[in-house]
């Protein structure tokens, strides 16, 4: 949440097209979670990190990466659990 969450859901507050990212990945994954015939597992979890690197320094929310839209999805899930 410190590195993706709170800048990239700040970000998404301010861009409609990556706030409406952001909600298609969470309906992915709400669909993974409930009703996917192949649940996450911390395996699949894993692949999403396969060759890619987190950004140095301050991210582009701007650049529709996929795996940063999809983390920012799982920080926005995490935080309507608190």
């Amino acid at each position: 949440m410190s590195s993706v969450g709170t800048t990239g859901l700040e970000a998404a507050t301010q861009s409609p097209g990556l706030l409406a990212a952001v909600d298609q990945h969470v309906a992915g994954i709400r669909d993974s979670l409930s009703s996917d015939v192949r649940p996450l597992t911390p395996i699949i979890l894993a692949a999403y990190k396969h060759g890619w690197r987190a950004p140095a320094g301050p991210i582009d929310w701007t650049g529709n990466d996929w795996v940063l839209n999809r983390l920012l999805a799982v920080c926005s899930l995490a935080r309507t659990l608190t």
